[in-house]
């Protein structure tokens, strides 16, 4: 009985078969530098969050006016300062959706009953009676068009001036190097003010105003990166297969910039945004009827004591778009610089 026991317990403990053929097989598939980097942002639920959001904003600037039914620069002067008002929340006493607001003699008034206004303004109406809703999203279409403009400069002037720069070095790069520092020097709002004494205020100035500063750095941080990269032995490798100098810069130089770019450009947008919102605040941006976020920010601040919804819904989307914009910058920059791999 006791050898039974002792050879059933031997056959329970005996050494595993290891088959030395498999020992270096990778069960995990391969993932190129773009994979693992988006694995890395899936991580980052802030970042996610802001890609989330950061489209629906987009969404509704395109199709927010289909919605409404309204026109951005239609005026109705008797329909003038209306609180928000949606329809099947007006009910619901606790959201600031029913029509309602706070008079001079601080009573609760319901201004739709009290003008005999059927009508349904969403986020309300300005002081010449326009849809906030209308053009709430209209303006958000121009800070998005300027945004990405920016970001559009920096890629094609601001990666090519820096790329050249770093990669010739020598004279070549202190003359380009002091062009960049007096171009530098010069405020934008000198600038943005010089383009309107020759342009009429409104986008192309603003672009212009962009074009001409908004890309110095840019090109100092792709120099830096340049200077730094074009020693390794992979463009070494490069010159002596004699390839030429632009291909050098753009097949392989330019893509291992790849993420330092992304990251730039990402933080570039919203500086953009609010670089435009503050124009636009100042009375040196759009002039109506168009609207940006700006120039309705602009508008509600003028009665924002007695009809504050009018300042504070533009001002809500403008600080979305700097919120989301700069998570996921800083998701970007935590997925693809190596530093800040765990």
């Amino acid at each position: 009985m006791a050898q039974t026991e002792t050879n059933n317990q031997k056959q329970r403990f005996q050494p595993a078969i290891i088959d030395s053929s498999k020992s270096e097989e990778i069960n995990k598939p391969s993932l190129n530098f773009w994979q693992d980097a988006w694995l890395r942002v899936r991580k980052n639920r802030a970042a996610i969050a802001s890609i989330i959001i950061m489209f629906i904003v987009i969404f509704l600037a395109f199709v927010g006016p289909l919605f409404s039914g309204k026109q951005f620069d239609t005026q109705n002067v008797s329909h003038n300062h209306l609180p928000p008002r949606i329809q099947g929340l007006e009910k619901i006493s606790w959201l600031p959706f029913d029509g309602t607001e706070v008079n001079r003699a601080g009573k609760e008034v319901n201004v739709y009953e009290k003008r005999g206004i059927d009508e349904y303004y969403w986020f309300g109406t300005d002081t010449l009676g326009r849809d906030i809703f209308t053009r709430v999203w209209k303006g958000t279409q121009i800070s998005l068009y300027i945004a990405f403009l920016a970001a559009i400069i920096d890629l094609v002037v601001g990666v090519s001036y820096g790329a050249v720069s770093g990669y010739y070095g020598g004279r070549l790069d202190n003359i380009m190097q002091r062009i960049t520092e007096v171009l530098i020097g010069i405020p934008t709002l000198v600038i943005v003010i010089l383009m309107i004494l020759v342009l009429e205020p409104g986008i192309i100035s603003i672009a212009v105003a962009l074009s001409v500063t908004g890309w110095v750095g840019m090109a100092r941080v792709v120099r830096a990166q340049v200077l730094k990269v074009k020693e390794q032995e992979f463009v070494l490798a490069s010159r002596t297969l004699g390839n030429s100098h632009k291909s050098i810069i753009y097949k392989h130089i330019l893509p291992n910039l790849a993420g330092v770019i992304i990251i730039n450009t990402m933080f570039s947008i919203p500086n953009a945004i609010f670089f435009e919102a503050f124009l636009s605040f100042i009375g040196l941006g759009l002039q109506d009827p168009k609207a940006s976020l700006g120039t309705l920010v602009n508008e509600g601040f003028k009665v924002l004591r007695l009809h504050p919804h009018e300042m504070i819904v533009p001002a809500t989307v403008i600080s979305i778009l700097m919120v989301t914009f700069n998570m996921l910058a800083d998701g970007f920059r935590d997925a693809l610089d190596p530093k800040m791999r765990d």
